[in-house]
């Protein structure tokens, strides 16, 4: 019995094709016909032929993955975009390295550093609120990457993602639109997050323009989760007056908020309304359902991984894409109490 490890020359006899051919076909390239791979592919399984990465590398100089840091794996919010993410790149042969630095851009830098170390062909950042040093690094190596989840304003780096005060605008008009003129805020921690800041800052300035007043003590910053979001709504209720609008930053605080509002028995609705952000599946089903900002994660995944890939195959890309929100009323928001 031939304990050796079956080598690409094997494949190639097996799929009765040149070796340069079997190889072309296991790295996915375009110019082997679509029979041809799946025959090559099919001997490889045959064999139990797995391609020596290192090797292959070397000759390609390519890895053929792509990092992503992200700042949490402790919630969904990330999940959506990241798995589009995978599965995109999949479909292009190509594996996702993950890490999560948890909003510090001191272990965000060190993450990076080491996905460069291993030699990714392109990295994924969320946001625009990262350490210089971060940005030197991908250009001394001249690594492609791309932010998400916000716009860079001065255009200095590609970007997928949207509007995140524009947004955070919206959702303040609405409440204002509806009579409500007490606001509080239930927010992520904000430092090193550039999206919680530009959502405040989105409420703040719609509640400006009618003179109102959106105090320090009205934004209660909480870690994200749904025991978090529960008891900032908490200590909202329990002031005199109480807000009669809460937004929450995100849909996990909010969801959270809805759950205090069921324990203490306040009527959402009729007591206070409850907006989120990011329309997680939990946000159509929790009750009354909650309004929120709708964040298409799916498309904003594909665009990432249809964008790097572009960058590494040497295609034109358009390094800003703006993505489109969809606000969704549900039953968590209404008019104020009279009174």
């Amino acid at each position: 019995m031939n304990k050796l490890a079956p080598k690409l020359s094997d494949v190639a006899r097996m799929a009765g094709v040149s070796v340069a051919t079997a190889s072309r076909a296991l790295s996915a390239s375009p110019q082997v016909r679509d029979d041809t791979r799946v025959r090559v592919r099919q001997a490889a399984v045959l064999l139990g032929y797995v391609a020596h990465g290192a090797a292959r590398a070397l000759a390609e100089q390519r890895t053929r993955t792509i990092g992503a840091v992200i700042p949490t794996l402790n919630n969904a919010i990330f999940a959506k975009s990241v798995n589009t993410l995978q599965q995109a790149l999949a479909r292009a042969s190509y594996a996702l390295l993950l890490a999560a630095h948890e909003y510090d851009p001191a272990t965000e830098l060190e993450l990076a550093r080491r996905l460069v170390e291993r030699g990714v062909d392109g990295l994924v950042l969320v946001g625009t609120d990262h350490d210089p040093a971060l940005y030197a690094l991908l250009e001394k190596y001249q690594v492609p990457y791309v932010l998400t989840w916000a716009l860079d304003p001065q255009r200095r780096h590609p970007c997928i993602g949207f509007d995140n005060h524009a947004a955070a605008l919206q959702i303040a008009r609405y409440l204002l639109e509806l009579g409500h003129t007490r606001f509080a805020m239930i927010s992520g921690l904000s430092s090193h997050n550039d999206r919680a800041r530009d959502r405040i800052a989105g409420v703040r300035a719609a509640l400006q323009f009618r003179n109102l007043e959106l105090r320090t003590q009205d934004i209660i910053e909480r870690p994200y989760s749904f025991a978090s979001g529960q008891q900032a709504m908490r200590e909202l209720l329990a002031r005199r007056p109480a807000p009669t609008a809460v937004v929450c930053v995100n849909d996990v605080h909010a969801v959270g908020a809805l759950l205090a509002c069921q324990e203490l028995r306040v009527a959402v609705p009729g007591q206070v309304s409850v907006t989120g952000f990011d329309d997680m599946d939990i946000a159509a089903y929790i009750p009354p359902g909650l309004t929120t900002m709708g964040v298409p994660k799916a498309q904003m995944g594909e665009a990432a991984a249809e964008y790097l890939l572009a960058r590494l195959a040497g295609k034109p890309v358009r390094d800003t894409t703006v993505l489109q929100l969809r606000w969704v009323v549900r039953g968590s928001t209404g008019a104020p109490p009279a009174g």
